[in-house]
């Protein structure tokens, strides 16, 4: 499974990409961040974030998109920015039917570190040991973009396993159901050879 996880900014936007499976090695295939000016207009930011998402798109072509769900912070702006760069992410990744998954910060946390209120630091360092890394990612949103995409391979790749045998489960269920008992017959045929045996008394 290959993920592009998306850290979304409207001043810095992280983009990751990881390829693996639960339970087998993860492997780094690119990690950048998007940078717009403040300087710039925001509609002209965004488009910038745009493009920038759909060439990363067309280059790693990956499975799926995890984005990390935006939360209320103090700073009104910054969560306004974030909000903006999250909604075209996903834009992005729907225009292309892929499946978004949006993964709240202390999720992720929780994920590659097994501590919900790990530091940035923290996060880094974890990213850095999972993916066999010589150096820290840097900016910390090139860290957290790559935590996200490890952390939807982990949990979504678990939930879509779940989700295989619960309908495998059904499936066979529904079978089941539906096929005669062993040494039963049909209603029909019961009738038909008690009538065959009166006969032949």
């Amino acid at each position: 499974m290959r993920v592009l996880g998306i850290d979304p900014g409207l001043t810095r936007c992280g983009m990751g990409v990881v390829e693996g499976s639960v339970g087998r090695p993860l492997t780094l295939i690119d990690v950048n961040v998007l940078r717009t000016s403040s300087d710039l207009p925001v509609p002209q930011r965004l488009v910038t974030i745009e493009k920038g998402i759909d060439a990363w798109l067309d280059e790693h072509r990956p499975d799926a998109v995890a984005v990390e769900r935006v939360f209320a912070r103090s700073d009104v702006s910054t969560v306004m920015g974030t909000a903006q760069a999250s909604g075209i992410a996903m834009v992005c990744a729907a225009r292309r039917g892929l499946p978004i998954a949006l993964h709240t910060p202390s999720e992720v946390k929780a994920a590659v570190s097994g501590n919900g209120r790990a530091d940035k630091a923290q996060v880094g360092a974890m990213v850095t040991r999972i993916l066999g890394l010589d150096a820290m990612p840097k900016p910390a949103d090139a860290a957290d973009a790559l935590a996200l995409a490890i952390c939807h391979i982990w949990r979504g790749g678990a939930r879509d396993r779940l989700a295989a045998a619960v309908a495998k489960s059904a499936a066979y269920g529904s079978r089941a159901a539906g096929s005669p008992a062993v040494g039963s017959q049909p209603a029909g045929s019961r009738a038909a050879s008690s009538r065959a045996k009166r006969g032949r008394a």
